[in-house]
Parts: structure tokens; sequence; C-alpha cells
């Protein structure tokens, strides 16, 4: 169950820890971090969707979706999201109303735009093959380097290395126990030389689980990492009335200023500030004071 260790497997971390501390990054605690992982990962991984597939559409739209939303919410709206848009030239060729309103619930609606945009780069420039290189993904809208080398790893099973959110997490808290400031490229070599070249697919989600656990289990390492910064509160910032404003034009079509501002209850400077940021972004347009989506 994600968020506990066995009583074996917490004695075994115990010992590592300790080994580690006292003894670095040698090759036999290497040996041991993988088999604790791996062992972890064989008895308690997570069943989920994208975890059933190396199709690099359903991947890519995975990953896309994980990157600032919960697992759980990703499962759940992952399987709805493939029903409408199955490929790359269904979701290329939606309009842009139907793939948001797809994608309601998941918040962060940009990336709903970059996936698309993307999925149009690749049936117009690539054949409507999804490029196996890290560098040309990193291109791509809404895809940087560490979701890149997850898309490559997954989908194509390449030994790729890269840094995000739960690996740093397992590094920071097995190799710079002590440490504050941590930074990325510290932790990269760790990365490498911990990396299974066989089967990168399924070390690469044995570490996304073991990550969960420890955010569970443990003061959170990240605070330690160099690059570390606390996210903004949600509940009522402009996020949230980005939102709230985008739903409301998906549910009604067209809606004005003035109708918005009487929906929501927020304050008109605010309201009209927001709708023209989502105008100039893409998510809106705007004729004669009415909004509606492009």
């Amino acid at each position: 169950m994600i968020g506990s260790l066995d009583p074996d497997q917490n004695e075994r971390e115990r010992r590592l820890l300790d080994a580690i501390r006292e003894q670095g990054a040698t090759p036999e605690n290497i040996r041991l971090f993988r088999d604790l992982i791996l062992s972890y990962y064989r008895a308690h991984g997570r069943d989920l969707p994208w975890r059933h597939t190396a199709d690099p559409y359903r991947i890519l739209v995975s990953e896309i979706m994980l990157q600032q939303t919960q697992v759980e919410r990703v499962a759940v709206k992952y399987g709805e999201f493939l029903e409408r848009f199955g490929d790359f030239e269904s979701l290329a060729r939606a309009p842009r109303s139907e793939v948001l309103l797809a994608w309601q619930g998941m918040g962060y609606n940009r990336r709903a735009i970059a996936l698309q945009e993307t999925a149009r780069r690749v049936v117009d420039d690539h054949g409507g093959e999804l490029p196996a290189d890290v560098e040309t993904l990193a291109t791509f809208p809404g895809i940087g380097n560490a979701t890149a080398s997850a898309i490559v790893a997954y989908a194509f099973n390449m030994p790729v290395v890269y840094v995000e959110t739960n690996i740093r997490r397992i590094f920071i808290h097995f190799f710079f126990q002590d440490r504050k400031d941590v930074r990325d490229d510290e932790v990269l070599p760790l990365v490498e030389r911990t990396l299974d070249h066989e089967n990168p697919r399924e070390w690469y989600s044995a570490m996304m689980d073991y990550g969960t656990v420890l955010k569970k289990r443990t003061a959170n390492p990240n605070r330690r990492s160099a690059s570390y910064s606390r996210q903004s509160r949600f509940e009522g910032s402009d996020r949230q009335i980005r939102g709230r404003i985008l739903a409301l034009v998906l549910e009604e079509g067209t809606v004005t200023e003035k109708e918005v501002i009487l929906r929501l209850c927020e304050e008109p400077g605010r309201v009209k500030r927001i709708l023209g940021d989502l105008a100039r972004e893409g998510f809106v347009a705007e004729s004669e004071g009415a909004y509606t989506c492009r």
C-alpha cells in the first residue's frame, strides 16, 4: 500500500541510510539502493492505467496531465480524455473548446492547449509519429527536459537520465542526508549511476512510487533542494479565478464581462484584467464585449 513500508523494508532502509552516511555511494550501497527501490515497487507498485501501455500518444497525455495534478485525479480523467481524443490526429483536429471542456477539473488549462499544439506538430511535422528524442521533444509546447525524458523512458524504454520531484526527493533523502541547498547537478550523477539500463521504464516507475512513499513518511527532503520553492496558495488566487471564468465560458458558450462579474461575484477590475489575459493567451476570443472559447 502506498504510504508505508513493511517492517523488513523499513529495516533495510534504516541500514542503508546508515551505510551511506558512513561510506558514501559505494558500489555495494548503490546495489542495495536499487534492490530496496525495486523490491518495494514489485511488492506494492501502483496499478496505474498508463503503466499498461507503451503507446507514445498515451504516454504523452499521461505525462502532461501528471505535471501539476495529483495521480488520483489523473487516473480518473486520463481514460475520459482518451475516449474523446484517442490519438494524435483526433486531438490535433478537435475544436479547442472541446479539448478545454474535456480538460475541466485538471487545472492549469494551458497544458491542454500545449498538448493539442504538440499533437498538431506531431501530425503536421513528424508524420504522426512522436520523436523518440529528448532534445526534439523538449522544444514542443509545454514539454521541458524532465517531461521529455520521462516520455522517452516510458514510451521507448530508453535509459535517459533526468531529475524531477520524486527522483530529487529520493536522492536527497538517501545521499544528501545532512545537506541543504542540494543542487540538481549534484543529483544527476547519482541518477546515472543507479539507473537500470536494461529496463528504465520499470526503474523510473519504481522511483515514482518510492518518492510518493517518502512524501508521506518523512519531512519533505525536497525542502533541502536548492531549487525548492513553496507553492503559492490556490484559494482566492488569480489561478482559481481564471479557471472559474474559463469554465463559465465553456458552459455558456458566450458571456459578457458583466455576466462574469455577476456570476462569480468578483471585483470588476480583477475580472477585466483576467479576461484580458485569457484573450491574449488564446483561451478565449473577444468580440464586441462578448467572450467565447476559441
